[in-house]
């Protein structure tokens, strides 16, 4: 077997998207894979039949990200395939082309155009399609005009490329860029008449893109805003036959809801929450809501976990279901500890657990019985899998080489009591080249979030530098996912209860492997990891080296910049400027900069609007101004999610900036 190489996750395949047939006997998914060539990712629709168990590739063009079944025999997608619509593109124009191909093979052919970019489709029957698409009111429909009248719009659009205007905050998305006066508007197209209806007002934005239908009916969260996005929503019912849309909910109901389902003609269940005691990542319970009066009936009171998949990896690309109504029970993911289970729920309120292997379920569906689902696996990458009687099997084998031929270490589980009841849970990678007696350097890795949580997942950066001969170790401490609300609640305690788990946890990894290199120990995160690498360094000297990726550093200007900074800053910090500015800045890593001498390596994207540019530069700044060895790598065109979606090219210089770094100071 050979070592694991930097550049091997351009040899992995990323899997999204399961879905069955509407008959169930097929399933369909996507499969991407990076190439370097093109410095991008290839995505490919695959096809699992489930009556001979047989996978084959049903695209070959590399362009298809996402689908929807419009039949039992045919698919629908959108891409770009002629090479006049991507320049027609590049000029400003606005449109999604869809192409159907048939399941028994044959080419992909045209099926139809929308002068819209659509972000979500539902095909409904009689060849009509439900919508969510881009709009901003301030830029005229180009369907509608003249050739003239076309080309001078196109012309007044490449000369506004050069400026923007902002009038609403956000004013700017990670990965969607300037969003002033955007919105995801809901459209009825129909294809017999060519016709395409907006349903909703031009100031409504649609929260909720997995539309749920039910005899010409559509359901869907909502919230209308002018100026600032508001943290709470509505639901909507749509009635595709007279085209009317009425809200359900109460009109100042502060709520907010997501995954809203039909369970009856009269009943849906859906989960919300107030955010009244938890804050933002306050967990959501679940609620029956009845269509006539919108009253809502919470069913599940003492719930107490995550919705959702929270597993952290740097091996996937693409999404795909986390919720679904099947034979009468809402399914759904949810993080427990440090894995994510599949379960479902009844109207009674009596949830079921389906799927309980250790790892990760990334996505899911269900179908006449049958459960597919995409997952990571102990030290697997991921692949398609089956649950069935209790147990699961795996039913494809795109990443089985890896295992095969590389050399790949195994996570060792370490737990303690940080307070009274409160247990932290870490791992520890130990170098493949691993011999009792010898001495390795570590890195600590922080994960993001902070409501994520890091498990037994394959993680490549990790993997690679057990592979060169590093112990690697990382933990959940309070603030992270998968533990319930109390555990997560880390508001207004930044830098002080994490910290000190974070700390504690390294203390028993140094104790329980004595093979450490004490002197040779290494620091690294991102986003709320890179946060907390800041604040490291700032109260601490015990690190030989860091690197601190996509972080913050400054409250104020997180707050103030940012796409979520305004609503998320508050919250998680409890206070503003002008409430507070004393804790904003306790808080605040760059207050503490000047107590900083570790070398530390600072990575960042220059579209990242999560995590703005300036976070890391005040920091670097501040490390070179008091005499602190510190570089900063800069990346052009990646964004918040440069470690797991950016560039190929851009994710092998990342990593090997971060490898070098610590080769340089931890290694000598």
């Amino acid at each position: 077997m050979e070592n694991l190489r930097l550049d091997d996750f351009t040899n992995y395949k990323f899997l999204s998207g399961i879905q069955h047939s509407p008959d169930g006997r097929r399933a369909c998914f996507v499969v991407h894979q990076a190439d370097l060539d093109s410095n991008e990712y290839r995505s490919h629709l695959w096809l699992y039949n489930l009556e001979n168990e047989s996978c084959l590739q049903l695209t070959g063009l590399g362009k298809e990200r996402s689908f929807a079944w419009l039949n039992d025999d045919e698919i629908l997608f959108s891409a770009l395939r002629n090479p006049k619509d991507q320049e027609r593109q590049k000029k400003g124009e606005e449109f999604t082309v869809f192409y159907k191909i048939s399941v028994h093979g044959g080419e992909a052919v045209e099926a139809f155009r929308v002068p819209r970019t659509v972000l979500g489709i539902k095909p409904l029957p009689g060849e009509r399609f439900l919508l969510t698409c881009v709009y901003n009111p301030k830029r005229p429909d180009l369907s509608t005009m003249s050739e003239q009248d076309k080309a001078e719009e196109l012309k007044k659009r490449e000369e506004e490329k050069s400026y923007e205007v902002l009038e609403e905050i956000p004013y700017w998305s990670n990965g969607r860029g300037f969003v002033s006066g955007s919105r995801s508007r809901l459209y009825l197209y129909d294809l017999g008449t060519n016709s395409l209806e907006p349903l909703t007002g031009e100031l409504m934005q649609v929260t909720d893109l997995e539309l749920n239908l039910k005899k010409d009916k559509a359901v869907f969260a909502a919230s209308e805003y002018s100026g600032m996005a508001k943290l709470t929503n509505s639901l909507y019912l749509a009635d595709l036959d007279d085209k009317s849309v009425r809200r359900i909910t109460p009109e100042d109901e502060q709520f907010y809801y997501w995954e809203a389902h039909f369970l009856s003609d009269q009943e849906l269940i859906c989960l919300g929450t107030s955010r009244e005691r938890y804050g933002l990542n306050e967990n959501p319970l679940f609620y029956l809501v009845n269509l006539e009066d919108g009253t809502n009936t919470l069913i599940t009171p003492g719930l107490d976990v995550s919705v959702g998949n929270s597993v952290g990896s740097d091996c996937r690309y693409g999404g795909g279901n986390s919720t679904q109504v099947e034979d009468g029970h809402l399914y759904f993911v949810t993080t427990e500890g440090f894995n994510s289970y599949l379960n479902r729920i009844d109207r009674s309120g009596s949830i079921e657990k389906v799927a309980t292997g250790d790892g990760s379920i990334d996505s899911f569906s269900v179908k006449n019985g049958s459960i597919l689902f995409l997952g990571l696996r102990g030290s697997a990458l991921q692949e398609l899998y089956a649950w069935q009687d209790g147990e699961e099997r795996r039913l494809t084998a795109f990443n089985v080489w890896v295992q095969q031929e590389r050399r790949l270490s195994q996570p060792e589980h370490l737990s303690f009591e940080t307070a009274p009841g409160v247990t932290i849970d870490g791992w520890v990678l130990k170098p493949v080249d691993y011999q009792e007696g010898q001495s390795y350097p570590a890195i600590l890795d922080i994960h993001g979030g902070p409501k994520t949580v890091y498990g037994t997942v394959f993680f490549h950066e990790m993997q690679y530098w057990a592979n060169q001969g590093y112990f690697v170790l990382f933990c959940n401490p309070r603030g992270s996912d998968g533990k319930g609300n109390e555990f997560a609640d880390i508001r207004g305690k930044y830098g002080t209860i994490d910290y000190d788990d974070i700390m504690r946890f390294t203390d028993l990894v140094l104790e329980r492997y004595p093979s450490i290199d004490r002197a040779r120990v290494g620091v690294t995160g991102g986003s709320y990891g890179g946060y907390m690498t800041n604040w490291i360094i700032g109260h601490t000297r015990r690190f030989k080296a860091a690197a601190s990726q996509r972080s913050i550093s400054n409250w104020f200007s997180m707050g103030y910049t940012t796409d979520i900074g305004y609503f998320f800053t508050p919250d998680q910090v409890a206070a503003t400027p002008w409430s507070d500015p004393e804790k904003l800045w306790e808080h605040s890593p760059l207050k503490y900069a000047h107590q900083v001498q570790t070398p530390t390596l600072f990575i960042h994207s220059d579209e990242d609007y999560r995590c703005w540019l300036p976070e890391g530069l005040q920091m670097f700044t501040a490390l070179k101004y008091h005499g602190v060895e510190a570089r900063l790598c800069l990346f052009k065109g990646e964004n918040h999610e440069l470690s797991r979606s950016g560039k190929p090219k851009a994710r092998i210089r990342r990593l090997e900036e971060i490898t070098n770094w610590f080769d340089r100071f931890l290694k000598s």
